[in-house]
């Protein structure tokens, strides 16, 4: 792809942007505006982020601000790309142990910075930092025999589990109605207030044998580390199938 053919938000993302500029020398950068938005997420939340918000926090004008960054969803974009920390180094590790730990780390950084889950994916990853994510996992699986296809969606499927098991534990931990459930312990006991055993006699049973298990917190790690190995499990089988091949 050509550098005239970037949308503006990733060629500021890479510093590749192609049209000059006039006047004087700009006082800022990408990077620093972006951080300045993180800041004001993390102390504030997303709605805190506003282009008049993140254009105070640099001390500039807002319509000064659109030098920088084209849109506030652009900024958005950045900020994604920018809040996630760099991915698990390989290290020469066998795919399972490092994906294992490239999910966790995944559901552990989204968990640290909520408002990440509540910005939703904008766009596929095309920034710096994010492709960096994706490149540790292909990387990881490049000995297996995978097509660089079934990788990619491995990375895409592995990714999307890490976010929901970390939106499952970020909302079940903030207040509902101002009453937040403590953890497994008391969704189980909720569950076994309001189910009617005619209507879900599965699901009651399954209260009834503890199933959900005991966890004072919402990240279980072994529910987490249960499904995650459901999933590397099937990866494996693809891989046994294509080698028998």
């Amino acid at each position: 792809m050509s550098e005239r053919r970037l949308p503006p938000v990733v060629a500021r993302m890479w510093g590749r942007e192609t049209s000059p500029r006039h006047g004087p020398r700009p006082s800022l950068d990408l990077a620093r505006i972006v951080d300045a938005a993180i800041r004001i997420a993390d102390r504030d939340g997303l709605d805190g982020v506003r282009m008049s918000s993140v254009a105070r926090e640099v001390g500039m004008a807002t319509m000064s601000l659109y030098r920088y960054v084209g849109s506030k969803d652009e900024l958005l974009i950045a900020m994604a790309d920018a809040a996630a920390p760099e991915p698990p180094a390989l290290d020469g590790r066998a795919w399972r142990d490092y994906l294992t730990d490239w999910t966790r780390a995944n559901r552990d950084f989204l968990l640290g910075r909520p408002w990440l889950l509540a910005l939703g994916q904008h766009t596929p990853p095309a920034g710096p930092r994010a492709l960096r994510w994706l490149d540790r996992a292909l990387a990881a699986l490049a000995g297996t025999g995978l097509g660089h296809g079934e990788r990619i969606n491995i990375a895409t499927t592995l990714t999307g589990y890490a976010t929901r098991q970390a939106s499952l534990a970020h909302a079940l931990n903030v207040a509902a109605a101002g009453e937040p459930i403590a953890g497994l312990t008391e969704y189980a006991d909720i569950l076994g207030e309001v189910l009617d055993p005619d209507g879900y006699p599965a699901l009651t049973e399954a209260v009834h044998a503890n199933a959900f298990g005991v966890a004072e917190e919402w990240i279980d790690d072994a529910d987490f580390t249960f499904g995650l190995d459901l999933l590397l499990d099937g990866i494996q089988a693809l891989i046994d199938r294509r080698r028998e091949h």
